[in-house]
């Protein structure tokens, strides 16, 4: 397994969550609430969790190669919805 996470500051969690999880739950296995979701992707599953002022993602994947695969997907999505809001998204390997 190879795991990732970022923080993200943000005071708009919760809503990118719910954004996220809503747009991918056509395609994909995903549960939500309003502070907490979880996305099954093809080979990994990403988490996220809103705290006050952050966005909390963990990325956990088959391999390596499916990590940075999903990485890029995730962090594309994530920009996509805070359109008027620029995020900084920066992957670290996950601290276990």
């Amino acid at each position: 397994m190879s795991e990732s996470q970022a923080v993200v500051s943000t005071t708009s969690g919760s809503r990118y969550i719910n954004r996220l999880c809503k747009h991918w739950q056509h395609k994909l296995s995903v549960a939500h609430d309003e502070h907490q979701g979880r996305v099954t992707f093809d080979g990994g599953v990403c988490h996220m969790r809103a705290e006050a002022g952050a966005l909390h993602l963990q990325l956990t994947a088959e391999d390596a190669a499916t990590r940075e695969r999903l990485e890029e997907v995730v962090a594309v999505h994530l920009e996509r919805m805070a359109n008027r809001e620029t995020l900084d998204i920066v992957w670290q390997p996950a601290v276990t």
